[in-house]
């Protein structure tokens, strides 16, 4: 599991049902360390402010200096949103973007939804194509659906689903949500709920090992720390620093 994909997996997977909306602040910056078997290989920002008439969602990815002699990610992804409704912070996604620069690999796309239509434009501007791709009116995309998560109320010992388009396929996504856990990290010691998602699709959202997801149990669910298996030793993702609200005392 590479960084993006850890990072990517993380955005994709705890999509919760509820009647709350939760009670982060915007703007909010959340910045991750992650790890490969206790040696830092990268960082990751994942941001949410105010655009007008609805929220932006910005969340970036680069690797460590002495991994990126030998595999350089740089990651930048977009996603715009629309107007929330009925107090809703926000609605559902009008555009993703994404520009990502990986070893050799590149990927640079935009994807515009027509929720009513039930239809995704898919413009990938390496090869100059253009597709369309049928979509549920609640789709979601890797970005906006972390954050209309983290909106809801979680349960312990059931599972959810979310419908999640990653630019090539729209997936069904299952999570866990296993129990709860007191996690002592850099920043503090937090209540958290646990949660494993079911990654089983190709691409980015592969599942190669076991995540889990260390989520804090208040109105932010700040998702403090995460973690996977891989061929060799694991990955890990802290909550490192950021601003949200309301602060950890």
């Amino acid at each position: 599991m590479s960084l993006r994909t850890l990072l990517a997996a993380l955005l994709v997977v705890i999509s919760t049902a509820g009647s709350g909306w939760g009670a982060f602040a915007l703007p909010e910056r959340l910045v991750f360390e992650v790890s490969w078997s206790g040696i830092k290989a990268g960082t990751a920002v994942q941001e949410i402010v105010p655009n007008g008439d609805g929220v932006t969602i910005t969340s970036t990815h680069k690797s460590a200096d002495w991994l990126s002699v030998f595999y350089k990610v740089d990651d930048h992804m977009e996603s715009v949103m629309t107007k929330g409704e009925n107090g809703k912070l926000f609605g559902v996604p009008r555009i993703y973007r994404e520009n990502l620069s990986e070893g050799r690999t590149r990927f640079h796309k935009e994807v515009t939804f027509d929720h009513a239509g039930k239809n995704a434009v898919i413009v990938n501007f390496l090869d100059n194509s253009r597709t369309n791709f049928a979509i549920t009116p609640i789709t979601y995309d890797s970005l906006s659906c972390f954050y209309f998560a983290r909106l809801q109320e979680p349960e312990i010992g059931k599972s959810y689903y979310v419908d999640v388009f990653d630019g090539k396929r729209l997936h069904n996504t299952e999570v866990k949500v296993l129990r709860r856990e007191e996690l002592k990290t850099d920043l503090g010691t937090f209540k958290t709920i646990l949660i494993m998602p079911m990654l089983k699709t190709n691409g980015i959202f592969s599942k190669t090992g076991d995540l889990y997801i260390w989520l804090t149990d208040d109105e932010r669910h700040l998702p403090v720390k995460m973690k996977s298996k891989v061929k060799i030793g694991s990955i890990t993702a802290k909550l490192v620093g950021g601003s949200y609200w309301p602060e950890k005392k």
